[in-house]
């Protein structure tokens, strides 16, 4: 029996193409494709099926002005085509240690059985041989060439950073996100066994590749995946045992279950989340991380009534997502400016929410906290602010303000 293309083809890359091929031809959210695309790989396989879909969909931009510049005007590309073309050029251009031979010689046997293997095989052939030469990211229009970012988001960086620290940031979000957990106060306050990294607080940072859903630690609460920038929101809430506090926009449940692990336990951690389903999930996140302080109420937080006054308020609201591209690769490409306008004037009414919430005479802190490099939706100017940007803390990009009388 002849070998199949399953056969020619290393799990890792085939795992990729598929899901960058759902999310090219079926918008589909990368990184949900690939965990089922790679479901049954081991963590190393897993660790390079990541590393190839994410930088592939990240670097699509500059992979298609690439395409265009090596094929002949007018030619078509099917689905399938395209994305195997991407992903071998990605490994060509972009990343190291992996053979040129295999990148070439896999990517065509994944465009088949499509004719359009052998384009594949004359194009990588040609980027090999001949080299690229991008555009210098001097201006907005060629850094979002080479750096893979929207023309109308790199020019909205470069008013509001500067030309040299949105380069910085640009360059950032094409390098793999950092992989952080947070450890449980409520179950433990010691590292995942068997897993490389640095402690940092509360806060693991881990090194290399691991599989953490399959860790018994996982399944018994001692950790949760929550980046070292989002760690710092429940922080700054600074939650006394005891108290009432309200968390608005509640899931995924990261913040909640630190704000309730923060409180020992002790007092009272309201939880807002109008989706049924994301409700569900946040009880379960709750329930394995041993948060029995926290009670979780299926609502719209504009018509949320807690019946009495908070202590705390946090507020996280829906925003544009835009200092998590690197651990969303997919989301430059559905981000838009013209949804911005809709989301502060949301963040806004939800502010307002928030602020009605607190119990006079009480602490009457209020946070406010999104994970967007958007200037826009900066829309607490607290007493105490703080920005984080990844090329200069190594995390997600985050703006949280504080207000209050604790």
């Amino acid at each position: 029996m002849p070998p199949t293309v399953t056969d020619r083809v290393a799990p890792a890359r085939r795992a990729a193409h598929a899901a960058v091929l759902r999310t090219l031809a079926h918008g589909a959210y990368t990184d949900r494709a690939l965990r089922a695309e790679a479901a049954g790989l081991d963590a190393r396989d897993r660790a390079l099926a990541k590393q190839l879909a994410f930088g592939t969909v990240q670097r699509r931009l500059t992979l298609d002005w690439v395409i265009a510049a090596l094929t002949p005007k007018r030619t078509h590309l099917e689905p399938r085509v395209r994305a195997a073309l991407q992903l071998g050029l990605f490994q060509l251009l972009f990343l190291r240690g992996v053979a040129d031979h295999a990148a070439v010689g896999e990517a065509v046997e994944l465009a088949k059985p499509s004719a359009g293997h052998r384009l594949v095989n004359a194009v990588l052939r040609r980027a090999q041989r001949e080299g690229v030469q991008l555009p210098a990211d001097e201006t907005p229009a060629g850094a979002s060439v080479r750096h893979s970012h929207p023309e109308w988001l790199v020019r909205r960086w470069w008013d509001e950073l500067g030309p040299s620290e949105t380069r910085a940031l640009l360059q950032a979000d094409n390098e793999p996100a950092e992989l952080a957990l947070r450890i449980n106060t409520l179950v433990g306050d010691r590292p995942p066994e068997g897993i490389a990294g640095r402690r940092e607080g509360e806060a693991f940072v881990v090194d290399e590749a691991a599989d953490l859903e399959g860790h018994p630690g996982f399944q018994a609460g001692a950790f949760l995946v929550q980046s070292r920038a989002s760690q710092r929101v429940a922080e700054l809430v600074a939650p006394r045992p005891g108290e009432r506090v309200l968390d608005l926009c509640a899931a995924p449940g990261g913040k909640t279950t630190h704000l309730a692990a923060l409180m020992g336990g002790e007092g009272e951690v309201v939880a807002v989340e109008r989706h049924p389903g994301r409700a569900r999930a946040l009880r379960d996140v709750c329930r394995r991380m041993a948060a029995g302080n926290v009670t979780v109420v299926t609502a719209d937080a504009l018509q949320f009534d807690g019946g009495q006054a908070f202590d705390r308020v946090l507020l996280d609201p829906p925003c544009s997502g835009l200092g998590t591209l690197r651990s969303h690769p997919d989301l430059r490409w559905r981000a838009t400016r013209e949804a911005i306008p809709a989301l502060t004037a949301l963040q806004d009414r939800l502010l307002a929410r928030a602020r009605a919430a607190l119990r006079p005479g009480g602490p009457e802190v209020l946070v406010y906290s999104v994970c967007t490099i958007s200037r826009a939706e900066e829309r607490l100017r607290g007493a105490q602010r703080w920005r984080t940007l990844p090329h200069r803390d190594g995390t997600d990009g985050f703006y949280i303000a504080r207000d209050g009388r604790a």
